[in-house]
């Protein structure tokens, strides 16, 4: 099975020559001296370390595209005829009261003070990267007016422009910080909160006594990793002095922009860009718990945790670290993935796929439950982007996943809204786009939805909130019909029963039955009875 062509993708702006390619290499089987490009190996001889990264940086999200050998396709809902599990109490069953309408698609998190969500997904982390900053205010907007929880990546006071450190060097004034959480809150409703994601760095400057004192956050999150990438977050500088500034923060710079040589190099044109890194963590239980009781004692009531696609031993870790500390929720980000700047052969070539993890996170949740304890509640995060797979990997998880994280299914809306409103003011509307009007309220099928809600504050509700919105109902909607097809009126009943294996692999994988045997036996004592 061929699972990914290396040496050349659109994502990194390089191809193949040759229309045949070695598959091992992905080199063309005839490879000519004197060719003029574009495949990985030719531009790297000349650009470096610049080909790692997917590009345009700044203007575009990148998804690795391996095929892995299963995923969530190969498996399929059940259907059923009869049944209506999860119907407000004392609601008589029939077809007039089980109507898909009808279906609840709330969902919560939280150890004992719960965070309740209008829909079983939230966006994923937008740190300090720069299509993060620049698609904030959709984004975030889109979230609140949603329902759902809005996830604030990590080093965005470290990356801060605007940041002032106090002589401990600790932060004093972040304004993209204090941006980021205003703007949240300024729509937020009660469903979702706001979270704040911290590494290495981000507590070593202290992110969290930040937002706790001037903010008054309920929750943050510790960060272990993502699916994207096994090391620290990363973005690209375009700028000397800002590459020399995050230095002098005590962030990792490469190249160097204190070096003489790279200087001249970067003044030359030869290096574009400079490349910031966050350090790599050193997990133990110890320094885990202590963080913990640490950071509730600063005060906050509710500690989550986002670890990525590391071994089956950092699973165990965390599932078990966490159910010891009593943390609220756990995101567990599978591989591929990727929202913003991740080295490319890593995305595709690095750790647990996301279906495997959920696999083993399953089976570990497990073990801790036979054993009497609780497991924090979890959430999947890991290449997601419509209800049919939300639907599956809930149901998969059940009891354990309450929620899914989703990165560029969310932040691809809010940018689409976002360049409708653009293409309006520019009078340069697509046809894609006109053929549905030459207003927002043409356009966008929930305008006068919001528009009846908000009133006058529609004016502070950019375009690009409109489009997470307008996803969000679709969503709803969508999930909504699968689950009242499988009978079931309320995400705590989705179960592991409402899902079948179409091949064997899926089925040794997963442990879900394959379809040709899953409910078999009940079905022979209705023929044979």
């Amino acid at each position: 099975m061929n699972l990914r062509r290396p040496n050349a993708n659109e994502a990194t702006g390089t191809v193949n020559r040759s229309r045949d390619v070695s598959p091992v290499s992905g080199i063309c089987t005839r490879c000519l001296d004197g060719c003029r490009g574009n495949c990985d190996l030719w531009l790297t001889s000349f650009r470096g370390r610049e080909v790692l990264y997917p590009g345009p940086f700044g203007e575009i999200t990148a998804g690795a595209d391996k095929n892995y050998p299963v995923d969530y396709s190969h498996l399929n809902i059940q259907g059923y005829a009869t049944g209506a599990k999860g119907l407000p109490t004392g609601t008589e069953i029939g077809p007039d009261t089980a109507l898909f309408s009808a279906v609840n698609t709330e969902t919560s998190y939280g150890w004992d003070k719960k965070v309740t969500m209008r829909l079983p997904i939230f966006t994923g982390a937008l740190g300090s990267t720069e299509i993060a900053r620049a698609n904030w205010e959709q984004i975030a907007i889109g979230a609140a007016i949603s329902g759902i929880t809005c996830v604030c990546g990590e080093n965005v006071c470290g990356a801060d422009p605007g940041l002032e450190l106090d002589e401990k060097g600790k932060v004093r004034k972040s304004p993209e910080m204090d941006r980021r959480i205003e703007i949240y809150r300024r729509f937020s409703e009660g469903h979702g909160e706001m979270l704040v994601q911290m590494n290495v760095e981000d507590t070593r400057i202290g992110t969290a006594e930040y937002v706790a004192s001037k903010h008054n956050l309920e929750t943050i999150e510790l960060k272990w990793g993502q699916g994207a990438k096994c090391i620290g977050g990363e973005i690209q500088v375009q700028s000397l002095e800002r590459a020399i500034e995050l230095k002098k923060r005590g962030f990792v710079v490469l190249p160097d922009p204190t070096v003489k040589e790279n200087v001249t190099s970067f003044k030359s044109g030869s290096i574009r860009e400079f490349e910031r890194h966050s350090r790599l963590g050193f997990i133990s239980r110890e320094g885990f718990l202590e963080e913990i009781d640490r950071l509730r004692d600063i005060g906050f009531k509710r500690i989550t945790l986002k670890t990525g696609a590391y071994s089956a031993v950092e699973l165990a870790m965390a599932i078990r670290y966490g159910a010891d500390a009593q943390i609220d929720l756990l995101t567990i980000d599978g591989a591929s993935g990727g929202t913003g700047m991740s080295p490319w052969p890593m995305m595709n070539e690095w750790g647990i796929p996301t279906f495997y993890l959920q696999s083993l996170m399953y089976e570990f949740c497990g073990r801790l439950t036979q054993r009497g304890m609780r497991v924090p509640d979890i959430a999947m995060a890991g290449g997601f982007s419509d209800e049919p797979n939300v639907f599956k990997s809930l149901a998969m998880g059940s009891p354990y996943v309450r929620a899914i994280c989703m990165g560029r299914g969310l932040m691809i809306p809010a940018m689409v809204g976002k360049n409708i409103g653009k293409w309006l003011a520019a009078g340069d509307l697509p046809k894609t786009v006109s053929k549905y009007g030459k207003t927002p309220e043409e356009i966008f099928v929930c305008y006068e939805d919001l528009r009846q809600k908000y009133g006058e504050r529609m004016k502070d509700i950019p375009l690009g909130a409109l489009g997470v919105y307008t996803f969000a109902q679709k969503f709803r909607t969508g999930l909504q019909q699968l689950m009242a097809g499988s009978r079931n009126f309320r995400v705590s009943t989705l179960s592991r029963g409402d899902l079948m294996a179409l091949t064997r692999d899926a089925e040794e994988v997963s442990g879900i039955p394959y379809v040709m045997e899953a409910r078999h036996d009940e079905a022979m004592n209705i023929l044979l009875e």
